[in-house]
């Protein structure tokens, strides 16, 4: 991330598919006024607060756990179609923070192993990285991680005397690849973690972007044993600065004295001592979208799925173009076609690192993101991730082009 944001602010003019955020065009300054006013007039009109109570709960630290539960719970249901207890969520200072409160509460000593989805998401390596958690990789397929594969993982984590605790994945059009699993397989992967004795760390930031505009059901939502823990956040659905994202733990946990209480009180407690609470102002706004948008985000969202929809098609047929199907015989060159999100990968006869991406950005005008990066156990040096988010509609059939002539100097 630091590498990309260093090269994008040396090449501000080179059109640029390295970066997985949303697209600008659709945030509007004035928006975040009507939204905080949607959340103070709920609070004064539905809550009955009076003018004391509603500064204070914009103003002060908040609970731990949030001050927008109860909110983010009837979206989900409205959403995906996921109905949990409020006091199950815990809003946090992103996603990123949410994966690094689960990791610290599931991995108890070094004998425990976090399992994850190759290529994966480098924030889930990272955090693991920062605690010390060993982890091993459950090798994605063209779908998806097979739950074969992720039986097979845990078996052999398990025979080297060590317990399998839990597996990261992204179901829906995963960073980096954008690849996306079947229903069948999500059931079958729910089916596997059972027999395995395994939980499952479900990150869903894609999911309302299926070009078919069809919604997929979440792990959690087909989830019947509590083994899922989702992840979820309001960067791409909503906007990132407001640094928003949140935790469904709804699963007992049981404690010394025959306590008993919910994942997610275990987790603010963790939270309790790092961050403290999230900023009040970042869930008043978001609080106040949810409000405004009648607790449905999905039809809220139609019209950026639309465009990113757009983009992507935009983006494999210049690709398909730039590349016609005797030079990509001949160059190696390929890529694959994703159902939805914002990301795919394209396979190059080169090794596409970093001193590959400084020349691009130089000589060509065009960014991109190394794959290896999302291959902890080594992998991906001849593949690079496009993203169609950030890109002006009109800026890449040109990029495109200049990426196919880094691509064919590159090679010879």
């Amino acid at each position: 991330m630091t590498l990309l944001n260093e090269v994008t602010a040396r090449y501000p003019e080179a059109i640029s598919f390295a970066p997985g955020r949303p697209y600008e065009d659709w945030f509007d300054v004035e928006s975040v006024h009507t939204y905080l006013d949607a959340y103070l007039a709920h609070l004064a009109k539905d809550r009955g607060f009076g003018p004391e109570e509603v500064r204070t709960t914009l103003f002060q630290y908040g609970r731990t756990k949030g001050i927008i539960h109860d909110l983010v719970a009837r979206t989900l249901a409205n959403d995906e179609d996921l109905h949990v207890d409020p006091e199950a969520l815990v809003l946090t200072v992103g996603a990123q923070e949410g994966m690094l409160l689960a990791l610290r509460a599931l991995i108890a000593d070094r004998e425990d192993v976090l399992l994850v989805s190759a290529p994966c998401y480098v924030g889930v390596t990272g955090a693991a990285r920062l605690l010390d958690i060993a982890i091993e990789l459950v090798p994605e397929g063209a779908h998806g991680p097979d739950p074969a594969r992720l039986a097979e993982v845990a078996e052999r984590v398990r025979a080297a005397g060590r317990r399998p605790r839990a597996f990261y994945v992204v179901p829906d059009f995963a960073n980096p690849s954008g690849v996306s699993m079947t229903v069948p397989a999500r059931e079958e992967m729910l089916r596997v973690a059972a027999e395995q004795d395994l939980l499952i760390i479900e990150d869903n930031p894609y999911g309302f972007f299926a070009h078919d505009q069809v919604a997929r059901p979440t792990l959690k939502s087909l989830d019947r044993a509590g083994r899922v823990i989702y992840l979820g956040s309001f960067a791409k659905t909503c906007f990132p600065g407001a640094r928003l994202g949140y935790v469904v733990a709804d699963q007992e946990v049981h404690g010394p004295g025959g306590r008993r209480g919910l994942l997610a009180d275990e987790l603010a407690k963790i939270k309790s001592m790092t961050t403290v609470n999230t900023p009040s102002l970042s869930q008043a706004v978001i609080g106040g979208m949810l409000v405004h948008h009648d607790y449905r985000l999905r039809p809220a969202n139609a019209g950026t799925t639309a465009f990113y929809t757009r983009s992507m098609s935009a983006l494999l047929a210049a690709l398909e173009d730039a590349f016609p199907p005797a030079e990509r015989a001949r160059l190696a060159v390929g890529w694959n076609v994703p159902e939805g999100g914002f990301f795919l990968v394209v396979r190059v006869p080169f090794t596409a690192d970093e001193a590959a991406l400084e020349r691009c950005a130089r000589d060509y005008g065009v960014l991109w993101t190394p794959m290896h990066g999302f291959h902890p156990g080594g992998g991906g040096e001849r593949e690079l991730r496009l993203s169609c988010s950030y890109v002006p509609p009109d800026a890449v059939a040109e990029g495109v082009r200049r990426l196919a002539a880094f691509v064919r100097d590159a090679a010879r």
